[in-house]
């Protein structure tokens, strides 16, 4: 029921969720010898194993040898592809995956070469899908390594191709050190084009990431935030009081791109139970389950859910709300965002609430 509910997902990274079979392959094509085992479930397992070491840095390590199978355009649009027919056949129907197109420079491929390459595998994909009966929209965030120095470039790249299948500017990377405020004339360019901004901020950073990506670089969404439950206090009597941060946050609806997994994997939080997704959820923030990285967590959308549904006793009612949540807050046209709400996401949970009556009808 869970895989077949028409779902959307806002926080996804290209490098982050290749099938392993295809990263042994695009291994061997390019020559590259560094990968830790060619057997597919192994190589699976070493990845996750890897990446739950309850530390950021330590989570992206295994980015090194993503990043190094994409750098050619034909493996761009192979991982761009099957990217988009793997989130629609976990019943995504709408999907903003981000990448840093910087990383597939290594040799020497431009800029707009990794672009095209990257919406066009996006296209082909999406393609694929409807013609297996699992249509998807998908769009392309484009992201800065908030340790690098090349945030300006990237943020007129995102903005060239806006008509092509770009929807908005993000910054990642390592938070600590590295604060959002560094990137100002990058975001300052995005805002005078009247073009979106996410920023990964308030996941291995506490309050100081948050407010400075909202306050000083006018961030629409937050990527991840788990840490904004740093501002919430309850009482012993369990009385909730808010900080003005948690407060401005919460009244001003910023959507928080939430990872349950791979936050509990970076250290973010402690565990899956203690994670604040809950919380936040009965508070009415405005509240989006994602995936972060598939391949590194191991998790798929439907994943994501299942751990939710038996944690904190989801149902389609809650997963109805989280996926209206991300769907208004996609950087989507607002009218195609009305198309899918309408059209798409509430008849497909009328569906599925009817079917589950059906099945356990209520007894009078």
């Amino acid at each position: 029921m869970i895989r077949g509910a028409p779902k959307v997902l806002l926080h996804d990274h290209l490098d982050g969720g290749l099938r392993p079979q295809t990263v042994i392959e695009l291994a061997q094509d390019a020559g590259y010898g560094d990968l830790p085992t060619v057997q597919p479930e192994e190589l699976g397992r070493w990845f996750r194993s890897g990446a739950d070491r309850k530390s950021l840095e330590l989570y992206l390590e295994g980015f090194r040898h993503t990043v190094a199978v994409m750098q050619t355009p034909m493996a761009i649009a192979r991982v761009a592809s099957e990217c988009a027919q793997d989130l629609a056949a976990d019943g995504i129907v709408y999907a903003e995956v981000r990448y840093a197109p910087e990383l597939s420079t290594q040799q020497g491929l431009p800029l707009e070469a990794v672009m095209e390459a990257w919406l066009a595998g996006f296209e082909q994909g999406a393609q694929a899908a409807a013609a297996a009966g699992r249509p998807i929209v998908i769009r392309a965030i484009v992201t800065a390594m908030r340790q690098l120095a090349r945030s300006v470039e990237i943020a007129e790249l995102s903005v060239r191709y806006r008509d092509q299948g770009v929807v908005g500017f993000d910054i990642a990377g390592p938070e600590a050190g590295f604060p959002p405020s560094r990137h100002l004339d990058a975001f300052q360019l995005i805002h005078h084009a009247n073009f979106h901004v996410t920023i990964h901020a308030g996941e291995a950073f506490g309050l100081p990431s948050i407010w400075e990506a909202l306050q000083w670089c006018g961030a629409e969404r937050l990527g991840h935030g788990v840490r904004i439950v740093d501002d919430i206090t309850i009482s012993p009597d369990g009385d909730i009081s808010m900080g003005r941060l948690a407060q401005y946050v919460r009244d001003v609806r910023v959507p928080l791109e939430m990872c349950p997994t791979s936050n509990v994997h970076t250290g973010a939080v402690p565990s899956i139970e203690a994670h604040p997704i809950d919380l936040l959820r009965r508070l009415r923030f405005r509240v989006t389950v994602n995936t972060d990285n598939r391949l590194m967590s191991g998790v798929s959308l439907s994943d994501e859910f299942i751990s939710l549904v038996r944690t904190f006793g989801f149902g389609l009612d809650e997963m109805q709300w989280l996926s209206t949540n991300a769907m208004k807050s996609s950087f989507l046209a607002f009218d195609e965002r009305l198309r899918l709400i309408n059209g798409v996401i509430k008849p497909g949970y009328e569906r599925l609430k009817a079917e589950e009556l059906a099945r356990s009808p209520t007894l009078v």
